[in-house]
């Protein structure tokens, strides 16, 4: 099999530290060739011109993911649209990972990695971006762009976002967005639109959203007040959030988000930009191995 290793060594589990063990564990079992980032769009310029192997790993993080498959997806070669991609976790939180059951462990994941079955999964599209997760609008993207540039989260991984959260809570006082889907309109303050179950490990913002379904699930919290998004965050934890009155989940096919403020948009835990957006789902997109 031929094998190329996409590596982050400044992923947030100290990356780095297991580089060798992984090239060892895959030359034992492959042909390969890694290819090692030094900053943020070396893996999709990689992966946009890599000369097809038979699978690529990645591993880091959910962020450099999103960059190999946004990498091979804006590829004019269309061979390299369905070239398996294979996860060894070692970012800060590998929410893909724990949405495909991948394990944590170097060995594990490595075997899974080599001997797992390519599945087409579908991905969301965000101005043209691909994701493979959500696309977090409102506090949750301007907790990531908190953390984007700060050096705490390369040196203790989740404590970052949660001194970012907490900053933005301080002054939460949200503008409102207008999410129009392709049945109806709503307003809101903050919208979680996901292509798959798990956010930020395992809690599930959207517990009936699936990686497999040609469809994106809509989150959306209406309150504004300090009170209220605490609220909302401790029934995301205790899975008690979708009987909320300020909260609705909906399916769509495309959905258009728009503020008269400034609000910012995270994907797949990496900080996009701000509004407006247009979002929809591609369907039978990559294929992921698990």
């Amino acid at each position: 099999m031929n094998v190329s290793l996409v590596v982050n060594p400044l992923a947030g589990n100290r990356a780095f530290k297991h580089i060798d063990r992984i090239k060892q564990l895959l030359a034992e079992r492959t042909s390969l060739s890694t290819f090692i980032t030094e900053k943020r769009g070396d893996a999709l310029e990689f992966a946009r011109s890599v000369s097809a192997p038979d699978r690529i790993l990645v591993a880091s993080g959910d962020g450099t993911i999103n960059e190999v498959l946004n990498g091979l997806m804006n590829s004019d070669n269309p061979d390299q649209h369905r070239i398996p991609v294979a996860v060894i976790p070692l970012g800060t939180t590998n929410v893909l990972a724990k949405e495909l059951g991948i394990p944590e462990t170097i060995e594990s994941a490595v075997n899974l990695a080599l001997q797992g079955e390519a599945k087409r999964v579908s991905l969301g599209r965000i101005n043209g971006h691909y994701f493979s997760l959500m696309a977090g609008i409102g506090f949750d993207g301007e907790t990531v762009m908190g953390v984007k540039n700060n050096f705490v989260k390369k040196m203790s991984g989740k404590a970052a976002h949660i001194l970012s959260g907490l900053k933005v809570l301080q002054h939460y006082h949200p503008p409102l967005i207008t999410v129009r889907t392709d049945k109806d309109e709503y307003s809101a303050c903050t919208a979680v639109i996901s292509n798959a179950r798990c956010y930020g490990g395992h809690f599930y913002v959207t517990p009936d959203a699936s990686i497999t379904e040609a469809v994106l699930d809509v989150c959306l919290f209406k309150g504004r007040t300090r009170r209220s998004l605490l609220r909302f965050i401790a029934g995301v934890l205790s899975r008690r959030h979708s009987r909320y009155d300020d909260v609705t989940i909906v399916k769509a096919g495309e959905v258009e988000v728009t503020s008269e403020g400034t609000v910012h948009v995270q994907i797949d835990g990496d900080y996009f930009g701000t509004l407006p957006v247009t979002i929809d789902v591609v369907a039978d997109a990559a294929s992921l191995v698990w």
